[in-house]
C-alpha cells in the first residue's frame, strides 16, 4: 500500500525535455495503433505514417522472432521481451536499437503491447536527476499504465501494482485520483494533462512508500507519453515508471562520500573532526549518530589503543561528536567530553577486540540481552524508539581511535548490509583524518610542552624591576620558536635581564634556545659581567654548532644567535650591560622620553671572531622604562628596522600606562600580517632601593675589624628590627671578614642589604674566589664557609673592579631550628670546640 500525502508526496519538478525512448501501442495482431512525437524523431515516421500499418514497417525479423506475429507468441509466453534488434529508419538505414515488447490488459481480458525502442549507439539514454533512463528500460521491472483522453485507466501491466499497490480490477476505467486520493496525486494528474494537452513527454520522479515486507521509501522514476492517432490527436498518456530506489541510494552515498572527502580534511581538531562525521551522517546514514575516541585522541598524549584481547581495565572512551534528527539529542546520555562507560558485556567490546563492525538490525531490549547489562543506555533506547544499530570502529593499521555509533529511530527501515558498507566507508574516510589531526594533535601537545619548559612561565623582578613580558612565534602552528627572555635574580638585590634570539623557526630553534637559556642562567650564577658573560657564551654556541655538524644522522643545522644582557642594581639604579648582534634596547625615562643608548654592537653568537665584547654601565632615574626586544618586533618584509624602532618608541612612550597595557599596545602596533619571525617584548620599569635599607661601613684590614663588623652589624639589625637574625648574622660576617683579613691587604668594605632577603656582603682586594672544601676531623681550620653555607640560604662571590665580593644572603625569618643545626656544624667530631677569631 502506498503512504497517505500527509506522510512523504515526494513530487519532484518535473523534467521539461522528452526521454530519447520511442514509444508505440500495438494491437494484438502487431498492428500500430498509437504512436507518439519521441518514436518520430527517433525513426522519422509521424503519426500519419505509422498508425494503422504493421509494426514491421520498424521492427524488420530477427533470428529470434522472424516476424511480428512471432514477436507476439515470444511476449505471450514471456510477459514481455526485452533484447537489442534493428529499427528501420525512414530513410532506409538501421539504427541498432534496444528493444522491450510489454504486455498491457485491459476490461474484459483485452490485450495490448507496448514497444519501447532506444538507439542502442547513444549508449546514453536520458537521464533523469542522473539515473540513466533507456537502459533501465531494458533491464528493469517496468510499470505502464496507458490512460484515456478522460484519464481514466484503459490499460495496465501486472507489474504496476508492485509500485503503487492498487490492483488492476480497481484501477481500471477509474481515473487517478479515484483510487488514490490525495495532493500526490492531484499532482501527477496535472503533469498527465500537460501532457495530453502539448502532445509532449514529461519525466517525472516520486517517491512512494509501499508495505513489501518492510515498510520502506520507493523512488520511482515515471515518464508520461502522449499516444496520438493516425491524425496526430492525442488518443491518451501512456505512462511507464521504473523503481530506482537502488540507484538513487547509490547516488546519496557518492554524494555523503564526496562531501566526506572535502569536510572531513578541513580541520586538524579531532573533536570538530568527529563533530563533523556525526553532522554527515545524520539524517542521510541514522537518525542519531555519536562518535567516541579513545581518550589518548583528543588530549594527545599516551599511545593508541590496539586492537586485541580487552584487559580488565578498558581504555575510557570520550563522547567527541553528537548529531540527530531531534533537538538537543535526546538519545545520548552523556554530553560531548564526557567519558562514556563502556559495559563488559556490550558489543563495544566486541568491536575493539576484533576491530570488525557490528550491525543489530533489530535492537533488542529484552532480559539476558546485552542492554539489559546497561540500564542507562536502555532507558534511552526505549525512550526514543530506537530500533536499528550499528557500530564502526575508527581504526587506521591495528590502532583504534575510537568508535562510531549510528542509531535510527524515526526511519522504520532497520539497517542492512548496504548501510554498514556506507558507514565503514565514511568512517574509513573520518578516520584518515582523525589520525592527522591525533598526530598534529600530540605533536602540537609536546610542542607546547616544550616552550612552557624552555621558556619562563613567571618572570619576577623583585625589589628591583617591575616586569612583563610578550612572545609571538613565527611557527603559529607549533608555538614554539628560537626567541627568548629571562629575568635572573642576582646577589644583593641586582637582576639580569636577557633577550636572545636563534637562528630558524620550530622546534630545532626552540631546543637550541633552550640550551642556551640554560647556559646563560648558569653564567649568570657565576656572576660574571655582561661582556664575558657572552664571550662564554659565544664559545657555547660554536660548540653546538661543531656537535650538530658531526651528528651523522642529521644534516647540519645553522646554528647562531644574537644576545643583549644587562644587570640593574637598584641600590646604585645603574645598568650595565652589552650585546652580541643584537638590536639596542629602548630607554624611555619617566617623562616619556626615549632613546636607543650608544651600546657597540658586537658580533652574533657562534661565528668566533675573536673580536671581544663591550660593556657600557648607564645610570637611570627611578621609574625608567627598559624595552628588550628581538628584531621580528620592529622588523617587516616593507620597512627597515629604524621605522621599527622608532614605531615601537612612540608606542612605549606613555609611561603613565601600565607594562602589561604597553605591551599589549606595543604587540598590536606590528603591521597586521603573517610574522615572518619570531617577535618577543620585555618591559622592565625599575625601582631604586630605599637608602635605609642600605648600611655600609669601610673597615681596617686587621683582626680589630672583625669585632667592629659584628657590633656595627648587630646594631643595624636592631634599628631594622631583624633582632632574631643577629646571631647567625654576626657568624656569617666573622668568617667573611675574618677571610678578608686573612687573604687581602686593602681596606674592606661591608655591606648589609635589606630588601626581599637579607644580604651580607664583604668586598677586599683580593682576587681569588673562596671555594667550599670538605674538611677532614683533624683539621683545625676549613670550617668557615661551611658554616656560612649552613646559615646562609645560598651564598657566592663575584668580581668587582680591584677585587671580589663575597656575599651570603640570609631569609628574613629564620627558624630556630635552622640556626641550632648551623651552631652544631661548630663541634668537631670528638666534641672539642672549635677556635674562633671573633
Amino acid at each position: 500500500m502506498t503512504s497517505t500525502d500527509n506522510e512523504k508526496p515526494g513530487i519532484q519538478p518535473d523534467t521539461p525535455e522528452t526521454t530519447d525512448s520511442a514509444i508505440a501501442m500495438l494491437d494484438d495482431q502487431g498492428t500500430v495503433v498509437g504512436w507518439t512525437q519521441a518514436a518520430e524523431r527517433l525513426v522519422g515516421y509521424c503519426a500519419s505514417d505509422a498508425v494503422g500499418r504493421s509494426a514491421a514497417l520498424i521492427l524488420p525479423s530477427c533470428e529470434e522472432a522472424p516476424t511480428i506475429s512471432a514477436y507476439a507468441e515470444r511476449c505471450r509466453a514471456h510477459n514481455g521481451w526485452p533484447g537489442t534488434t534493428a529499427a528501420r529508419h525512414r530513410d532506409g538505414h538501421l539504427l541498432n536499437a534496444n528493444l522491450r515488447i510489454s504486455m498491457v490488459r485491459g476490461q474484459q481480458g483485452a490485450v495490448r503491447w507496448i514497444v519501447s525502442v532506444t538507439d542502442a549507439g547513444t549508449l546514453s539514454g536520458h537521464a533523469v536527476n542522473g539515473t540513466v533512463w533507456a537502459p533501465l528500460l531494458a533491464r528493469t521491472q517496468i510499470g505502464i499504465v496507458v490512460r484515456d483522453p478522460d484519464l481514466r485507466c484503459s490499460w495496465v501491466n501486472d507489474t504496476m501494482e508492485s509500485h503503487d499497490g492498487i490492483c488492476p480490477d480497481r484501477r481500471l476505467g477509474r481515473m487517478f485520483t479515484e483510487v488514490l486520493p490525495g495532493a500526490k496525486a492531484e499532482a501527477l494528474q496535472v503533469v498527465m494533462q500537460q501532457v495530453l494537452n502539448r502532445g509532449s513527454t514529461r519525466v517525472h520522479e516520486y517517491r512512494s512508500w509501499l508495505a513489501t515486507g518492510l515498510r520502506r521509501e520507493h523512488t520511482f522514476a515515471a515518464s508520461f507519453f502522449c499516444l496520438q492517432d493516425a491524425d496526430g490527436q492525442a488518443l491518451g498518456v501512456c505512462c511507464i515508471s521504473v523503481d530506482v530506489t537502488e540507484s538513487r541510494r547509490a547516488r546519496e552515498r557518492l554524494a555523503i562520500l564526496s562531501q566526506a572527502s572535502t569536510r572531513l580534511g578541513s580541520s586538524l581538531d579531532v573533536m570538530q573532526t568527529s563533530q563533523q562525521l556525526a553532522d554527515l551522517a545524520v539524517p542521510l546514514v541514522a537518525d542519531y549518530v555519536a562518535v567516541d575516541l579513545e581518550q589518548s585522541v583528543p588530549f594527545g598524549d599516551g599511545p593508541p589503543v590496539r586492537i586485541g584481547p580487552v584487559g580488565e581495565r578498558p581504555p575510557v572512551f570520550r563522547r567527541a561528536g553528537l548529531a540527530s534528527v531531534h533537538q538537543g539529542v535526546p538519545e545520548s546520555p552523556w554530553l560531548r567530553g564526557e567519558p562514556i562507560p563502556v559495559p563488559p558485556d556490550s558489543p563495544i567490546t566486541d568491536v575493539m577486540r576484533t576491530g570488525r563492525s557490528y550491525l543489530e538490525p533489530i535492537l533488542d531490549t529484552a532480559e539476558g540481552t546485552w542492554t539489559a547489562q546497561d540500564p542507562v543506555r536502555a532507558l534511552k533506547i526505549r525512550e526514543n524508539g530506537m530500533h536499528s544499530m550499528m557500530i564502526v570502529p575508527i581504526r587506521t593499521r591495528r590502532a583504534l581511535l575510537g568508535v562510531a555509533l549510528f542509531v535510527r529511530s524515526e526511519d522504520p527501515v532497520p539497517f542492512q548490509e548496504g548501510d554498514l558498507h556506507l558507514a565503514e566507508e565514511l568512517v574509513s574516510r573520518a578516520a584518515l583524518s582523525l589520525d592527522n589531526a591525533r598526530q598534529y594533535t600530540r605533536e602540537h601537545t609536546a610542542a607546547l610542552a616544550l616552550q612552557r619548559n624552555l621558556l619562563p612561565q613567571h618572570v619576577r623582578g623583585g625589589m628591583a624591576v617591575e616586569v612583563a613580558s610578550r612572545y609571538l612565534p613565527a611557527d603559529l602552528d607549533n608555538g614554539v620558536g628560537g626567541d627568548w627572555f629571562d629575568v635572573i635574580p642576582l646577589s644583593g638585590a641586582r637582576v639580569a635581564l636577557v633577550v636572545g634570539d636563534v637562528v630558524g623557526h620550530g622546534l630545532h630553534a626552540a631546543a637550541t634556545m633552550g640550551r642556551l637559556r640554560t647556559a646563560v642562567r648558569t653564567l649568570a650564577d657565576m656572576e660574571l659581567p655582561p661582556d664575558e658573560l657572552l664571550a662564554h657564551m659565544d664559545d657555547t654556541v660554536q660548540r653546538l654548532a661543531e656537535e650538530d655538524a658531526d651528528a651523522p644522522d642529521q644534516l647540519p643545522a645553522v646554528v647562531g644567535a644574537t644576545c643583549l644582557y644587562a644587570v640593574y642594581d637598584p641600590v646604585t639604579r645603574t645598568c650595565a650591560m652589552a650585546r652580541a648582534g643584537h638590536p639596542p634596547p629602548a630607554i624611555i625615562d619617566p617623562r616619556g622620553r626615549v632613546t636607543f643608548p650608544d651600546l657597540p654592537t658586537g658580533t652574533p653568537l657562534g661565528l668566533g671572531a675573536g673580536v671581544p665584547f663591550e660593556s657600557r654601565e648607564f645610570e637611570l632615574p627611578e621609574g625608567s622604562l627598559l624595552a628588550l626586544y628581538t628584531d621580528g618586533l620592529i622588523e617587516t618584509r616593507d620597512h627597515d628596522i629604524d621605522v621599527g624602532m622608532r614605531r615601537l618608541g612612540s608606542t612605549l612612550a606613555q609611561p603613565n600606562r601600565s607594562l602589561e597595557d604597553l605591551c599589549s599596545r606595543a604587540m598590536e602596533s606590528v603591521p597586521g600580517q603573517a610574522p615572518a619571525d619570531d617577535a618577543t617584548l620585555l618591559l622592565v620599569r625599575t625601582r631604586s632601593l630605599d637608602p635605609a635599607h642600605v648600611a655600609s661601613w669601610t673597615l681596617p684590614n686587621d683582626q680589630a675589624a672583625v669585632r667592629s663588623a659584628r657590633h656595627m652589624a648587630a646594631g643595624q639589625l636592631s634599628a631594622w628590627g631583624l633582632e632574631d637574625l643577629a646571631e647567625p648574622t654576626k657568624l656569617i660576617i666573622s668568617e667573611l671578614v675574618t677571610n678578608a683579613v686573612r687573604h687581602s691587604t686593602g681596606p674592606i668594605v661591608l655591606r648589609l642589604i635589606q630588601h626581599q632577603v637579607l644580604t651580607c656582603e664583604v668586598s677586599d682586594t683580593d682576587v681569588c674566589a673562596p671555594r667550599l672544601r670538605r674538611v677532614r676531623s683533624t683539621d683545625e681550620h676549613g670550617r668557615g664557609l661551611f658554616l656560612v653555607a649552613q646559615l646562609a640560604r645560598r651564598w657566592g662571590a663575584r668580581w668587582v673592579s680591584g677585587g671580589k665580593v663575597v656575599w651570603a644572603e640570609e631569609d628574613l625569618a629564620t627558624t630556630p631550628a635552622r640556626r641550632q643545626q648551623a651552631v652544631g656544624t661548630l663541634r668537631k667530631p670528638e666534641g672539642r670546640p672549635k677556635t674562633i677569631s671573633l
